[in-house]
């Protein structure tokens, strides 16, 4: 659904069920990350950016003390009572906004009642982050509504707060880059730190285009954990031979390459992984400052190659997609993005070629797994904000 068709169905829908006028609306956008996966949580650098794929928001205050909330796709709704206190509850998707709520009180902003419908077009389990664009979408509503003049990075860190509260123990890189995106521009940020410098965005004579596999491997859960023990031991490693090191970004390839034989086999492809990709996210800045498309895909064909040789968080399913358009020299990049194990890969296309693409790889994948591959034509778009009405 396009972004204003899913304004006119959510104000629609706001105005047919509380017969009043939206008070405020807001749009809060997907992400997608360009470069620097697995990086987040190794003290290097992301690359992430918004999207035009968004959810929708409409509020209005109701002066009661009670929040109703409904989820126009889901046709479901629930209150949350001001006056009792905030707990978890076994519908997962409400316990979001209800973590924003606890955060909020728990700060001391002072809310009254409100109502709130909200759409959305951002696919579902597609590793768009449609959770945070959710967190950082009410909280901003809620902000404007009543005016408790929330910085953008504080509501940022505010959706990740109740993500974790939620039981999700995600980094800052999904929230940052919902509120913080920019149309045209991806955000080069240290989620560390949290600095960030904004580079344009623009790719010229391509587009992108995800591919979502449509499978998710039980492993990641173990994987992940797994890998992030594996580079806190090779860190350790390193900083005990090279004292001037404190942190990947500190470390050369050539002082790795030196603790080969000290390293069991997996740490130290874990480790060549960080270290190279900690560079491909400075090389993909320059490439896009320059306007060097084709050296951007270079890198993202590399990075795949890192993720699912070195990483090893790839799966048959995304090596296929990624190999299949490689042969084809319309497609100047693509990587698997996310987690891994399944999920989307990212791709750098030329205009006019896309649609030929698609069909063939929707037919060679279904012919090779028996899968329907989903497709989704991205844009980078603004970070969340408010619908003039």
């Amino acid at each position: 659904m396009q972004t204003t068709d899913l304004i006119t169905k959510t104000k629609n829908h706001f105005e047919n069920t509380f017969n009043s006028k939206v008070e405020k609306m807001v749009l809060s956008p997907g992400r997608i990350n360009i470069l620097g996966e697995h990086i987040d949580y190794n003290d290097g650098f992301v690359l992430p950016a918004a999207i035009d794929k968004i959810i929708c928001f409409a509020f209005e205050k109701n002066n009661s003390q009670k929040c109703k909330i409904i989820a126009l796709d889901l046709d479901e709704e629930f209150e949350i009572d001001l006056t009792q206190e905030v707990q978890l509850e076994a519908t997962v998707w409400t316990n979001y906004f209800r973590g924003i709520i606890q955060l909020l009180k728990s700060n001391g902003f002072v809310l009254e009642g409100f109502n709130c419908v909200f759409s959305s077009n951002i696919p579902v389990g597609s590793g768009l982050s449609s959770s945070a664009a959710l967190e950082c979408g009410f909280l901003f509503g809620i902000n404007e509504l009543f005016g408790l003049n929330i910085k953008p990075l504080d509501i940022a860190l505010m959706g990740q707060k109740a993500e974790h509260w939620v039981g999700i123990h995600c980094g800052i890189m999904d929230q940052f880059a919902s509120v913080m995106g920019r149309k045209d521009k991806v955000i080069k940020l240290d989620c560390t730190t949290l600095e960030y410098t904004y580079h344009d965005a623009d790719f010229k004579d391509y587009v992108l285009v995800l591919f979502d596999s449509n499978v998710k491997h039980a492993l990641m859960t173990s994987a992940y954990n797994q890998r992030r023990q594996e580079c806190e031991e090779g860190l350790a490693i390193i900083k005990n031979h090279f004292a001037a090191v404190h942190t990947f970004r500190d470390c050369t390839l050539e002082q790795l390459l030196s603790l080969k034989t000290k390293m069991p086999e997996p740490v130290y492809k874990r480790c060549f992984f960080v270290i190279k990709e900690i560079d491909r996210v400075n090389k993909a800045c320059e490439a896009l400052d320059t306007g060097a498309i084709t050296t951007l895909g270079e890198l993202l064909f590399a990075t795949h190659e890192g993720l699912s040789k070195e990483y090893e968080v790839s799966c048959d399913e995304l090596d296929f997609l990624v190999a299949t358009v490689k042969k084809n020299p319309a497609v100047v990049g693509a990587r698997v993005m996310g987690g891994g194990f399944g999920g989307c890969t990212l791709n750098l296309i030329k205009k006019g070629s896309q649609d030929k693409i698609k069909e063939e790889l929707s037919k060679a994948y279904l012919d090779q797994f028996g899968i329907e591959l989903k497709i989704y034509d991205v844009k980078i778009g603004n970070g969340t904000s408010l619908h003039e009405l």
